[in-house]
């Protein structure tokens, strides 16, 4: 552990101990000191969770803060204060960062199937900065009501031009993240609902934004609306959950059972991942991306809904294995509440199945994968690394369970992983 000069002049002044001045000799030089440490402290969170240096007047209330909190300005540097000097940088500092870049630039790859940082900001984007601003309960994102757009009635959205929201283009995102306008401010980035801003009957968060779908429910099999929702929100991928002794009676008929005609090729790989994710991405059969064009390069799609009616895409290559599942309805099931998944924590209060998009996003949100993914997430982007001791392992079971005993609020979470990371 690294010697601080403070503790090296200490010795000196004790030998001096009989003489009046050894006293006021040891505070003169410890004190300006721990101040300084302090200091580096305060900038360390901010440019953390900020991106950019804080202003004077910004990094001596962040000091007072963490002095507050740690005793005074005499006591020495340590973690474990700087949670409110935290919040401050968040959202009474200089600038938008901590929402326009920070959250922006974590949440992005989420939204695409690159996993690319180098995207415009969409409804899922937004959506996700708007719940972690107001402190909901960050489960909701996979299964409420809830989506997050500039307020076009502002008068600074107004002025700036800004579109109202399309459900064919991105183009109200797009020119918001361009104007410049305040992310932190909820009477520009404002909360309202799926079903009012877009007319979808069966909204299920994140999940049913114009920005996934376009990236996850196009084309293909709605396979991958489920596959990336796993990654980004649950942290595993299905090569992690690949579990062979799980039954797959819900295995749909475009899976062959011999691919290049070796049945030990399914039954050995194939299955282990399909006999739990297709009944799981049953609840997406009623949803498809249009893209009238064919291009997914160009921003013309829209989001479908079709109630009682299931997506063709659920339905192709039947003669793949004709006695396979068919898709007859939205209903899914979790059959990974058995076997080794179990491990991923599923919540007992809930059912285990159920019917659409909102009712599967929230048995993946209660999972205690979830928050551990969340706070996981949190730990990498504000620390600049993966936990690699047992100090980080603890500190992070620590958080994921203040994460759900003070309501999913992801903010907390980043001051705190900002306090545990500012260093000595």
């Amino acid at each position: 552990m690294r010697t601080r000069l403070s503790d090296r002049i200490k010795s000196p002044c004790r030998n001096f101990a009989r003489r009046a001045l050894a006293v006021s000799c040891c505070a003169l030089l410890t004190a300006p000191l721990a101040m300084a440490d302090i200091r580096e402290q305060a900038k360390r969170i901010h440019d953390r969770l900020t991106g950019v240096a804080p202003s004077q007047a910004l990094l001596d209330a962040m000091v007072a803060d963490i002095t507050a909190s740690n005793g005074g300005a005499n006591a020495s540097a340590g973690a474990g204060h700087g949670v409110a000097a935290a919040l401050r940088a968040i959202d009474n500092g200089d600038g938008d960062e901590f929402y326009s870049v920070t959250l922006k630039n974590m949440a992005t790859p989420w939204t695409n199937r690159d996993q690319t940082v180098f995207a415009p900001l969409n409804d899922y984007t937004a959506t996700y900065i708007g719940m972690v601003r107001d402190e909901l309960d960050l489960r909701e994102m996979l299964y409420a009501d809830i989506i997050y757009t500039a307020n076009t009635g502002n008068a600074a959205v107004q002025a700036a031009n800004i579109p109202a929201y399309s459900n064919s283009n991105n183009r109200h995102y797009e020119q918001f993240e361009n104007s410049g306008l305040s992310f932190s401010d909820p009477n520009v980035l404002a909360r309202g609902t799926q079903s009012s801003v877009t007319g979808l009957a069966a909204p299920a968060g994140v999940m049913t934004t114009r920005g996934a779908a376009k990236s996850f429910f196009v084309l293909g099999t709605n396979r991958a609306m489920f596959r990336f929702t796993l990654m980004s929100q649950l942290c595993v991928d299905l090569e992690q959950v690949h579990d062979i002794t799980l039954v797959p009676d819900r295995i749909r008929q475009d899976v062959t059972r011999s691919p290049g005609g070796d049945s030990t090729a399914f039954l050995n790989g194939c299955v282990g991942c399909h006999n739990g994710m297709d009944p799981l991405t049953q609840a997406f059969a009623y949803y498809n991306y249009n893209d009238p064009d064919g291009n997914p390069d160009t921003d013309d799609g829209s989001l479908e809904y079709t109630p009682g009616v299931v997506q063709p895409k659920y339905l192709i290559n039947e003669a793949n294995f004709t006695p396979g599942y068919i898709t007859e309805n939205d209903n899914w099931a979790n059959y990974w509440r058995e076997g080794q998944n179990r491990s991923l924590g599923w919540d007992p209060a809930l059912s285990g199945s159920g019917t659409g998009a909102a009712s599967m996003g929230m048995e993946l949100a209660h999972s205690e994968a979830f928050a551990q993914c969340q706070v996981k997430k949190v730990f990498n982007t504000v620390c600049l690394r993966d936990a690699d001791s047992t100090a980080d392992v603890n500190k992070i079971d620590s958080m994921v369970t203040g994460f759900k005993a003070n309501g999913y609020n992801l903010k907390q979470v980043f001051a705190e992983t900002a306090d545990y990371c500012m260093g000595e």
